[in-house]
Order: C-alpha cells, then sequence, then structure tokens
C-alpha cells in the first residue's frame, strides 16, 4: 500500500501545536476593513484553536501528523 499523503489545503491552514491541539487562523480580516474597529482587526490577528472535538479528529487525519 503506498503511503498516505497528507491534504495539501489543510496543511497549509492548520497546525498541530506541541500539545495536540490544532491551531487555526481567524477569518474576516481579507477585505472591507474600513468599517471594522481597530479592537477587532487586532484580535482577528491572534491564531485560534479549533475547539470541537469531531473536528480536531478530522483535522489530525487530513495533517497526518499523528
Amino acid at each position: 500500500m503506498p503511503k498516505m499523503k497528507s491534504h495539501k489545503g489543510a496543511r497549509k491552514r492548520f497546525k498541530v501545536t506541541a500539545s495536540g491541539e490544532v491551531k487555526r487562523g481567524q477569518a474576516h480580516k481579507r477585505h472591507i476593513l474600513t468599517k471594522k474597529t481597530s479592537k477587532r482587526k487586532r484580535h482577528l490577528r491572534r491564531s485560534a484553536l479549533i475547539a470541537t472535538r469531531g473536528d480536531v479528529k478530522r483535522m489530525k487525519r487530513l495533517l497526518q501528523s499523528f
């Protein structure tokens, strides 16, 4: 059986931390930024964690890191 390949799109968007959590970027920071407050834009710079256990499991399967 050939090696499993990681999902390239997922690999570019998500990272697995040392503790096994999955990090993701925030949405809504690409365009139409004039109406968004500075505070909102500042908070969107930070990365977030995927909270749902089912989603974490799916992401790890796509990333093939575990």
